[in-house]
């Protein structure tokens, strides 16, 4: 399918790119049977929640469904092996706990500067009692230290939480133009019900189908009660999204006649609309969550608590209801009402004893459903491909058929030497690479001789081949699909076996009839042949199970065309993307047909919903040519309310509204003139493994509750039709509802806000396990050890500081460490950004054509600035989207340079959101200390922000040993890149074993590791130094032992006399957790221990006290640590690159211009020094440049030059020496309009153009052109500069220069009054 980011043309089904991730894209598509796939996802979705070990595949699947196996198994991170021979092979999975940690003893050595500035630090400021005793593991709980006078965090405080109150009395409702409207809703009917069973239970259960009323009406039933007997209430009222917060409060608000605020107000993160008088607020769940979090005495003054949309079942919503229904024991006055369109009633009742259900029917007209079958026949589905599919199957029957005749004439010896077969097109080839025709005919002859002739001379051209010529071991005869390995296993070639097994020969690869290597002995009683290939089979236990069994194929049975028709899609489209081609052709279907209905289409994620966008409004002429017959609205999770509002309101008439949603819109949010739908089917669901460790966002298929809640998006208004992109087969396969989230989400972060949710006294293990499903203990364990190891959690399970601002922050707490070294280390703006990339995706595609493939791993490239590290790509690929976007250039640029345009919005919000809650919390002040600038004072310093990238991604650490070229962990001994990584580009680039000498370094980082059923991979890398692991990594409490004598030279000393100057004696460990030992002189390691301590305490002083003044000391340790680190990235011949510390201030106008500049176009120019690369200009200055004639603005547009008189030189060297921004806005004199402006690129040189209309101009140098359209004077009268005795910007001589205001309001009118930029 297409991207975002992918060319503007429409692409064929053939060369669909996909936004999963580029693992997934990279992959070749296996095309199965639907029945194989459903049955598969089954059995991997229940061996994935339970605690089994280990599963096997039965032995009846073919080659190609194993394969499919074998990419499943290895995306969630699970080892898979093929067993056994013949009718006996079975697939088996298992899941990995982890290798034996190795122990790893590393030399450190330091420069001498380095050590000069160590000593002069500790000499100046030596270690006092406090600070060593600060930094030293202890037995006391972690809540002692809020004791402490100098702690000014609260901790029952907790960021982002609903204002306190109290109960009033409502006021009574007026009479509404809406409340024809509410009395006509199905529950408006049970209003008496309802309230009589909230009042007499404390628990309520709603189950009311989509349109009855239930979110809007229920809450307003209890107003309407309290006001009408005088009783005071208040009730909050929870949704999973925020839009869903803020449109339900709208619309309540609005049938009651009242604003925002008023009695009916919302809460969601960083934003509310509440005052005193709210008694109804609708709020997220984690806004609930943390007013739960300042403790149980914040729910004494409410009356109702209502959960709605609790099918969902996200993490937070599970979690809440384990913390209310403790609760409810502790508050006696308090209800808690759970509303949902799909709910599992008896999970509930369960869990909750016994309680009252209520059942509400739908308000809406009838809907047609229409299945994948269905839609295929609507719309002509092309069988284009129809005649390559039979090809490709009487291709591979020829093959088998070939394959047969060749056994049978061994087993008669009726074939002669010179018997040949006859070759099909290359184009069938196996092998990665086309070979020539010469060398085809040679391998093939080869093999055919081998096997039916017995000549064991072949072998040495054979081998001749492989070695000299490239061609795979593997390859197989393009006739019967025979292998070097299985023609000698058939003619017992032992000693010919050895040598190919050696070669790395694939004893799994399977022939034309299914066959292996091992099959081939077998057959033709090699009885040697056997036993070696025997041994080269890893041995294991099988336990059978017939997961097929568990396909269901439903009691409706499909004809036989439907049955081929389903049958060709599935061969030609891998359905674990999402076919936009076909969404596409419906969405033409229904415009053509139909004369009005707006659609609205249910899309997994961000991704796909800006790729469909763009092809509606770009790509497809069957819609862009009529771009006023259509209205395209998004609605996600992240949009801003002024969007969302767009897409409620009803279109113009004979305008069609088009719609695309994540399954923000399944719920809480009502689009009444919705008529068709369009269900893919899909969500994306982020999951983590425990065992393996791995968080995959993945797009999965969405449960038979969620495609009925889908269903009823349509037919709010009158008749519709939902379109669902799966078939019957699959509907009736599909889990009842999703796996909730709390068993698939990583529970760090969830941890974290048990320990502030539950007693003192309570384990976060034993209060997980009282959720209504709980959470693996292995996966508990496991997030309580991590939070133990980033020293959020002490010994005994109680919350540090570190941990309180941890909860605080929405992000992974290893990520929010991160940002908090950034905060204490000044270097807040660049891991803010690389922070928000890691915690949502890299925003880097990487399509499936190979050409384009190789340009967009260059790319990723460009952006390290030769740094050996991804998160300086992501960072710099950030920065220069940014430009891009000031410019208004945005979309050719991610084109251009393959990136998701979806991806890098998403990344700007979060940047955002972060920052406001570091600015809440206290760790980045309006003024004075810790402002904006003073956190940003490093960000230039490369070797700064990589430390609290090792702080933040510890343990995340991998070691390369130089000599051997071997790359290990704390988990993995041999570990690989991941092929995006730029360093695997390194590791082709100079071969497997001369990668590591290409390295400065032997440490890296890495973000998160992959494993496949062969090896672990780890991606997103950064080459670190190792005094930045020495310092940085680890838990930040080492133990005094932790610097030692080595253990072999205390025995040698045992041995030696007191004059023995053996060069070992002086040797120090420095040991930073049960991996990683550093070895170094003696007076190095007290030295860098002690850094390594001022730092720490350092760091927790700060996080303890963010608003405290910064002393002399605590500036100088930051001082040392950035002067240190440089000096030995410089030493290691690390790159420093410059421009790297943007400030994440808000995109002004004069800003958006800093960042605006395009790239240098391809022109011809004279030779002219440019600007540096990544100078950051310390301010912008505006000139006025007119021209006496047109052409020399032609000319300047085209070759990107400019030359003005020698009195503008003056000013404009003087300006450009002085590091500043300078903008030129031309005007030819008499036109009545500025032409455009640019930036200058470059110092004034000597050399003149011959092609300027005039003489008597002064030297050339480089313009970059911004904006060339033109813009009239009589838009700009209201713009007065004061440094021209405030006159009109038009009445301005040439060389004036612009108050700074006015240039910037100047320039604003082109981004208002012209179209889009020129690109």
């Amino acid at each position: 399918m297409s991207h975002a980011g992918a060319a503007s043309q429409k692409p064929a089904r053939s060369q669909k790119t996909s936004p999963h991730g580029s693992s997934y894209r990279s992959m070749k598509e296996i095309h199965i049977d639907e029945e194989v796939k459903i049955a598969v996802n089954l059995s991997l979705e229940g061996f994935r929640y339970s605690d089994q070990k280990e599963m096997t595949f039965p032995s009846s699947l073919t080659s190609t469904e194993r394969a499919f196996i074998h990419r499943m198994a290895q995306s969630l991170g699970y080892i898979s092996k093929s067993k056994g021979k013949g009718q006996d092979r079975f697939l088996t999975i298992r899941k990995k706990d982890g290798s034996d940690k190795p122990h790893l003893i590393i030399p450190l050595t330091l420069s001498h500067h380095s050590v000069y500035l160590i000593r002069c630090l500790l000499q100046r400021f030596p270690m006092s009692k406090r600070e060593r005793t600060d930094v030293q593991p202890t037995n006391k709980s972690g809540m002692s230290v809020a004791a402490e006078p100098e702690n000014s965090y609260d901790r029952n405080r907790a960021s982002g939480r609903l204002n306190n109150g109290i109960p009033m009395v409502p006021q009574r409702t007026v009479p509404s133009e809406l409340d024809n409207f509410r009395h006509s809703l199905p529950v408006y009917e049970h209003k008496e019900e309802i309230v009589q069973l909230i009042r007499e239970n404390k628990v309520v259960l709603v189950v009311g189908e989509t349109g009855s009323g239930k979110t809007t009406q229920i809450p307003q039933f209890l107003l309407d009660d309290c006001s009408k007997n005088g009783e005071p209430c208040r009730i909050f009222c929870t949704q999973p999204r925020r839009l869903a917060a803020i449109a339900v409060a709208e619309r309540v608000s609005a049938e009651r006649g009242e604003h925002v605020g008023q009695t009916v107000g919302y809460h969601i993160r960083l934003e509310s609309r509440v005052s005193p008088k709210t008694l109804l607020t609708f709020c997220t769940s984690g806004v609930f969550l943390r007013t739960l979090m300042a403790g149980d005495a914040s729910l004494t003054t409410v009356t109702h608590v209502i959960v709605d949309e609790v099918h969902e079942r996200d993490g937070l919503t599970d979690f809440l209801l384990t913390k209310m229904r403790d609760l409810l024991q502790k508050i006696p006055t308090l209800k808690l009402i759970l509303s949902s369109a799909a709910l599992d009633v008896d999970l509930f009742l369960q869990y909750f004893g016994s309680c009252p259900v209520i059942h509400l029917k739908g308000r809406q007209f009838e809907v047609k459903e229409l299945f994948l079958e269905d839609i295929l026949r609507l719309t002509d589905y092309n069988n284009m491909d129809i005649g390559k599919y039979k090809e490709e199957t009487q291709t591979k029957e020829r093959k088998q058929k070939c394959l047969t005749e060749w056994c049978e004439a061994v087993k008669t010896h009726s074939v002669g030497k010179k018997q040949r077969t006859r070759v099909l097109d290359p184009g069938f080839l196996q092998d990665s690479k086309p070979l020539e025709p010469w060398l085809l005919k040679e391998m093939d002859s080869c093999i055919s001789s081998i096997f039916l002739n017995e000549d064991q001379d072949a072998f040495i051209q054979l081998f001749n081949l492989i070695i000299n010529e490239s061609v795979n071991v593997d390859y197989a005869h393009r006739e019967t699909g025979t292998t070097p390995l299985m023609a000698a296993a058939g003619r017992g070639f032992i000693t010919q076996m050895e040598q190919l097994l050696c070669m790395g020969a694939d004893i799994n690869k399977k022939a034309s009839n299914g066959w292996t290597a091992s099959d081939f002995a077998k057959h033709f009683e090699q009885t040697n042949a056997v036993d070696l290939l025997k041994s080269s089979i890893p041995l294991g236990e099988v336990t059978n199970v017939d997961e097929l069994a568990l396909v269901q194929r439903g009691t409706a049975e499909i004809s036989t065309d439907e049955h081929e028709l389903l049958k060709l899609y599935h061969h030609k489209f891998d359905d674990q993307w999402v076919d936009l081609d076909l969404i596409m052709d419906l969405l033409h279907n229904i415009c053509s047909t139909t004369s009005d209905g707006a659609v609205l289409i249910f899309l997994p994620g961000y991704d796909e919903i800006v790729a469909l966008r763009d092809r509606i409004l770009y790509d497809d002429k069957r819609f862009f040519i009529h771009s006023d017959r259509y209205q395209v609205f998004t609605l996600h999770s992240d949009m801003q309310t002024l969007d969302q509002k767009k897409a409620m309101k009803t279109s113009p008439p004979g305008v069609r509204k088009i719609i695309l949603s994540t399954n923000i819109a399944e719920t809480s949010i009502t689009i009444n003139d919705v008529v068709f739908v369009i269900d893919s089917g899909k969500v994306k669901e982020k999951s983590f493994d425990p065992l393996s460790h791995v968080s995959m966002l993945k797009t999965v298929w969405i449960s038979k509750a969620s495609s009925l809640q889908r269903k009823g998006r349509a037919g709010r208004c009158r008749p519709g039709i939902c379109f669902h992109l799966f078939s019957r087969l699959r509907f009736n396969n599909m889990l009842e509802f999703q796996v909730p989230q709390l068993l698939r989400m990583p529970l760090q972060e969830l941890c974290l806000q048990t320990k502030l949710l539950a007693p003192a006294s309570c384990p976060v293990a034993e209060f997980l396990s009282k959720a209504p499903q709980p959470p693996p203990a292995h996966a508990v364990r496991y997030a309580v050890q991590m939070l133990k190891i980033i020293d959020a959690m002490d010994q005994h399970e109680d919350l540090t500081d570190l941990g309180y601002h941890l909860a605080d922050l929405p992000v992974d707490p290893h990520l929010g460490k991160m940002v908090l070294c950034g905060v204490v280390l000044k270097c807040l703006d660049p891991i803010l950004t690389i922070a928000c990339t890691l915690a949502y995706r890299d925003p880097f595609i990487l399509p499936t054509q190979s050409s384009q493939k190789r340009a967009a791993l260059q790319c990723r490239q460009r952006f390290t600035s030769s740094t050996f590290s991804d998160h300086m790509a992501l960072l710099r690929a950030f920065q220069a989207w940014q430009r891009a976007r000031s410019g208004g250039w945005e979309r050719s640029f991610c084109e251009k340079n393959f990136l998701s345009q979806a991806t890098m919005d998403m990344i700007l919000g979060m940047r955002t959101q972060l920052l406001g809650q570091l600015r809440a919390i206290g760790f980045v002040r309006a003024r004075g200390g810790s402002d904006i600038r003073d956190v940003n004072l490093n960000s230039e310093n490369w070797a700064v922000v990589k430390a609290a990238l090792v702080a933040g991604m510890y343990p995340n650490l991998a070691h390369v040993d130089l000599g051997t070229s071997l790359c290990s962990s704390n988990k993995e001994k041999k570990i690989h890149f991941h092929p995006t990584s730029i360093l695997s580009q390194v590791q082709l680039k100079n071969g497997t074993n001369k990668s590591a000498q290409a390295l400065p370094t032997d440490w890296l980082i890495y973000d998160e590791m992959s494993r496949g059923h062969r090896m672990a991979h780890v991606r997103c890398c950064s080459i670190v130094t190792a005094i930045t692991v020495a310092i940085f990594g680890g838990s930040a409490k080492l133990p005094s032992s932790a610097l030692h004598e080595p253990a072999s030279q205390r025995a040698a000393e045992c041995q030696r006399d007191d004059s023995s100057d053996s060069e070992t004696e002086d040797l120090s460990e420095m040991r930073i957790d049960d991996w990683i030992v550093f070895q170094l002189d003696s007076e190095a390691a007290g030295l860098v221990f002690e850094l390594r301590q001022k730092w720490q305490h350092l760091f927790m002083k700060r996080i303890r006290c963010p608003s405290k003044p910064w002393s002399q000391q605590d500036e100088t340790i930051i001082q040392t640590l950035v002067s240190v680190l440089g000096a030995e990235e410089q030493r290691a011949g690390l790159h420093q690159p410059p421009g790297i510390g943007q400030r994440p201030r808000p995109m002004s106008s004069e800003e958006g211009l800093k960042t605006s500049m395009k790239s240098s176009n391809n022109s011809p120019r004279p030779t002219i020094k440019p600007v540096p690369p990544g100078l950051v200009f310390s301010s912008v200055r505006y000139f006025i440049m007119k021209s006496s004639n047109s052409r020399n603005l032609e000319i300047s547009q085209q070759k990107g030059i400019w030359s003005t008189t020698p009195s503008n030189e003056t000013k404009l060297t003087k300006a450009f020496l002085e590091n500043s921004l300078i903008i030129l806005i031309f005007s030819v004199q008499g036109s009545g309009h500025f032409q455009g402006y640019a930036h200058m690129t470059s110092a004034i040189s000597q050399e003149s153009c011959q092609d300027w209309g005039f003489m008597g101009l002064g030297g050339m140098f480089s313009v970059e052109w911004i904006h060339k359209e033109s813009l009239p004077f009589q838009y700009t009268q209201h713009i007065l500069n004061s440094w021209n005795n405030n006159k009109m910007v038009q009445i301005s001589r040439d060389g004036q220069e612009l108050e700074p205001q006015a240039g910037s309001q100047l320039l604003l009118l082109w981004e208002r009054n012209s179209g889009n930029p020129v690109q």
